[in-house]
């Protein structure tokens, strides 16, 4: 098949849908943000989103028209912009929050307020233009395989470490999504049978209890005491990291010693987390993003050193490299689908 010239990424968050504007060479030519209007029911989100890339292709075409023909300053009306435009669009990609089947309906969004969504019949009922749908963190593990952390490999993992901790994996250049769209989430994995505090599944002692931004701060404050060293701020991971780093300097010399063992522990608990996921899909590279992965190598290399002598054989040899592409890496991801 053909490749067109022009293609659209698209990231539906709770807050902001990301958009790129992309030269399926690979040039991402424009992004920007819209709201995400998760008012009745998130109804608007979709055409919300199909106005906004109207828009885009509308400038386009005046642009392409004053380029063209200078002397005739001719005005476009949007609703009549030509066919022959849209037909060089190779599709819009989209990534949401929720697991999602034959690249095309969403099984339940709960922070868009949707249930099961026919995203791609909507979006091309509105577009015309052909639509592939993938669950964010699967867009976002095919991005920096493609331009980010993972580029070279085929065979990867992508762990966010946020607010919570999310994954997406691809073996042999293909996602993993699983029977309903779930796989991949490492989040969710039991990792401590003794916990007792519940965590945001209803399930108890998962990994996202520890290796979340949220996480290693409930686990600094219950299990070492830790608390914040900055007058008037709340204890943060970025902190532990940073005092962990000894940014603080002899002030908090006492609190930097209980702060590096709070990332040895956590440190402890992802990288055998992720030496029994290795185990089963046997990745050439993990990639560590999300927020806490601003902690740089003190993170990375904590992990690594308890992955490696946990990991079965061949599997200790996968590499870590933190996330390069950022919140871009679901409309890269969104590209690297449509052009596959």
């Amino acid at each position: 098949m053909e490749t067109k010239k022009y293609a659209f990424g698209v990231d539906i968050g709770g807050t902001t849908c990301k958009i790129g504007f992309f030269d399926t060479t690979g040039v991402l030519l424009d992004k920007w943000e819209i709201h995400t209007d998760t008012s009745n029911a998130g109804e608007g989100i979709l055409e919300d989103v199909a106005d906004s890339i109207r828009r885009k292709l509308q400038a386009v075409y005046e642009a392409e028209e004053r380029e063209a023909s200078p002397e005739t300053g001719r005005e476009c009306v949007a609703k009549n912009f030509p066919r022959d435009l849209m037909s060089e669009v190779q599709g819009v990609g989209v990534g949401v929050p929720g697991p999602v089947t034959d690249f095309r309906v969403v099984h339940g969004c709960e922070n868009l307020g949707w249930g099961t969504v026919d995203v791609a019949s909507k979006l091309e009922g509105l577009l015309e233009i052909p639509v592939k749908v993938e669950n964010d963190a699967n867009m976002a593990v095919l991005g920096e395989m493609y331009k980010g952390g993972g580029r070279g490999s085929k065979n990867l993992i992508l762990v966010t470490l946020g607010t919570g901790v999310g994954s997406g994996i691809v073996c042999g250049g293909n996602i993993i999504t699983g029977h309903d769209g779930a796989a991949g989430e490492i989040g969710h994995m039991v990792v401590d049978m003794e916990e007792t505090v519940q965590c945001s599944c209803g399930k108890y002692g998962c990994l996202e209890q520890y290796a979340s931004a949220t996480g290693i701060v409930r686990l600094a404050k219950t299990k070492f005491g830790l608390k914040s060293v900055i007058p008037g701020e709340e204890l943060t991971a970025k902190q532990i990291f940073d005092r962990a780093k000894g940014i603080y300097g002899t002030t908090a010399s006492e609190a930097d010693t209980d702060a590096l063992a709070v990332v040895e522990h956590i440190g402890k608990i992802l990288g055998i987390a992720l030496a029994n996921v290795a185990c089963v899909i046997n990745p050439e590279v993990i990639v560590i993003g999300g927020g806490v992965s601003k902690a740089g190598s003190i993170l990375t290399e904590t992990v690594q050193k308890y992955f490696v002598p946990n990991a079965f054989g061949e599997c200790s040899r996968a590499k870590f490299a933190l996330a390069e592409l950022g919140n871009d890496a679901g409309i890269w991801g969104c590209l690297k689908l449509l052009l596959k």
